[in-house]
């Protein structure tokens, strides 16, 4: 089954890659790679409040990087996979796009090289005549 990723503006990227920068966020979103969780399951390797724990969450959910529910007493998270698709999509645009450029940039240097060689060694010989 083929699933399609929507678009993603700007903004959401904005988002995104901002609850991502954070070593704290990057952490839980590898935990809950793994299997959902809870609130508490997640604070438990960090030495942080759970209120602290709850505004990560809070950042994570909005960058739709994941989702919760509640069961009970207890609220789960789980990761969200079609953000994820979503900045590789961007960054493989990217890695494209500057590999493109590297490539013209290996061009025009390659082009330049013969006649940079030959100027340098017009300029290297010694002159014949009267010392």
């Amino acid at each position: 089954m083929l699933s399609v990723v929507p678009e993603r503006t700007s903004e959401d990227l904005d988002l995104l890659f901002g609850a991502l920068a954070d070593a704290t966020r990057r952490r839980i979103v590898d935990r809950l790679a793994a299997s959902e969780a809870t609130v508490t399951e997640l604070a438990a390797p960090f030495s942080i409040s759970l209120p602290a724990i709850s505004r990560h969450l809070k950042v994570l959910e909005r960058a739709s990087l994941i989702t919760r529910s509640q069961q009970g007493r207890w609220r789960r998270a789980r990761l969200s996979p079609t953000s994820l698709v979503s900045a590789q999509t961007w960054l493989s645009l990217q890695e494209r796009l500057w590999a493109e450029r590297f490539d013209r940039l290996d061009d025009h240097l390659a082009r330049l090289q013969p006649t940079s060689q030959t100027q340098t060694q017009t300029e290297t010989k010694p002159k014949r005549g009267r010392p």
